[in-house]
């Protein structure tokens, strides 16, 4: 577990560092600089999505997934605890709210091979080397959403730690059924959700990529069959 706990507090510094910075910005620059990372993200997404070997395998785990998140309602969850946190933490005028960027944030850290495979490692071999590579480029990328995004980046780590811990701790049994054919689909999905967010981010869209998120799953399932 050291190499989560390694990257959920490069996670926590690299968010500390960009809202004490985000202080010294104009709200105007904040604004475009939300759209211009969503402009980023959306790249990042796409070129995501092209490293998918079987278009049906995305969309059936997008419908699939859909389904699940929508019968869970886990944007209706999500935005109930962030109702909790912003009671302490007043959002300013125009200001993304906890939720988008916790929800941001925590799928961009989460989504890739790099968050599975590095875990796995750590988990079967005690070999957190790429979970260590990964903290560093997630303190850049924390640095730079919590000065846009605010304090939803920062509990995002709560997320990194309970979703790569758990892969981590179970590493044992997922093994035998992440396959890469099954990582490299799952990161398709995954970076589908990250274009999402990006429409979001834009004002493009208001998608509940929450309710989204068990697709990332599905394709462990679909592999095996197709």
């Amino acid at each position: 577990m050291l190499g989560v706990l390694v990257n959920t507090q490069t996670v926590a510094a690299g968010s500390i560092l960009g809202m004490l910075l985000k202080k010294g910005i104009p709200e105007r620059i904040t604004n475009e600089l939300i759209k211009g990372i969503g402009l980023c993200t959306m790249c990042i997404g796409w070129l995501g999505t092209l490293k998918g070997e079987n278009t049906l395998i995305m969309i059936l785990s997008m419908a699939i997934g859909i389904v699940i998140g929508e019968l869970l309602d886990l944007d209706r969850h999500l935005n109930q605890f962030a109702g909790f946190i912003e009671k302490k933490w007043k959002k300013g005028s125009g200001q993304v709210s906890i939720a988008e960027g916790f929800v941001t944030a925590s799928l961009l850290f989460c989504v890739g091979a790099m968050t599975i495979v590095g875990s796995l490692q750590a988990g079967l071999q005690g070999d957190c080397q790429m979970l260590y590579t990964k903290s560093l480029l997630d303190l850049v990328s924390s640095f730079v959403l919590a000065s846009t995004l605010g304090i939803g980046v920062l509990f995002a780590g709560a997320f990194v730690f309970v979703f790569q811990g758990a892969i981590v701790l179970m590493a044992g049994l997922l093994a035998p059924v992440l396959s890469d054919a099954a990582i490299v689909e799952m990161t398709c999905v995954g970076s589908l959700l990250i274009f999402a967010l990006g429409l979001n981010l834009t004002g493009i869209t208001k998608l509940k990529v929450m309710n989204y998120l068990p697709a990332i799953f599905i394709p462990i399932l679909l592999v095996r069959f197709m």
